[in-house]
């Protein structure tokens, strides 16, 4: 095997392996997913939220996204079974993302920001009441069936009602996924420059 063998091959093998679980390869979401999903419900349980994510998983373009979310803490939330008694927001939450944090992960959905909010909003316009929040957390998912995935899950719907207890008021906002801070094309160009650089040292 050359020297460059040896120094690109293991380099295209960690890109290819991130690639792969990083991308959404099976394509937008189809109307029978859709329907194994939440097309099972009787019309009657069928309510407007409902119908409005039925609405986002028709019009997927097979693409990740970014969700923004805004969160503001229940100070005294009821005690939960799981969690029991003087248990904080924090706590809850801390329950709901022990399911949360490995669904995610191995559908290559992360964080990528998260942050304490420093100061009530600042401009509000017609939107009386959302002033106060404690928390914005950005999460990078790999396609909307990963998160219908996660939240079909039966698991699912007993951990959210922690999340539910947590807060006072939440905010969830698909976004799309700024081109430039996409992890793979950070990981190729770091990649290059690592091998150009062991190139280097070794002639």
């Amino acid at each position: 095997m050359s020297s460059t063998l040896k120094v690109w091959a293991p380099i295209t093998l960690v890109y290819l392996s991130f690639f792969l679980w990083y991308t959404n390869l099976s394509g937008p979401i189809s109307e029978e997913e859709i329907e194994s999903y939440i097309g099972s419900l009787d019309e009657g349980e069928i309510d407007e939220r409902t119908k409005f994510i039925r609405k986002f998983l028709k019009e997927d373009d097979g693409k990740d996204f970014y969700m923004v979310n805004l969160l503001d803490n229940n100070e005294s939330p009821r005690t939960m079974p799981a969690t029991g008694e003087g248990a904080t927001a924090a706590d809850l939450q801390a329950h709901y993302m022990g399911y949360m944090f490995p669904e995610m992960l191995k559908r290559a959905t992360h964080p990528v920001f998260f942050s304490s909010v420093l100061y009530p909003a600042l401009d509000i316009v017609s939107a009386q009441g959302m002033e106060d929040w404690d928390i914005v957390a950005i999460f990078r998912y790999r396609s909307r069936r990963d998160l219908i995935e996660i939240g079909s899950n039966p698991i699912f719907d007993e951990r959210h009602e922690y999340k539910v207890e947590a807060l006072d008021k939440t905010i969830a906002i698909p976004v799309e996924t700024p081109f430039l801070m996409d992890l793979r094309l950070i990981l190729f160009v770091f990649l290059l420059l690592l091998g150009l650089i062991i190139e280097r040292l070794r002639n």
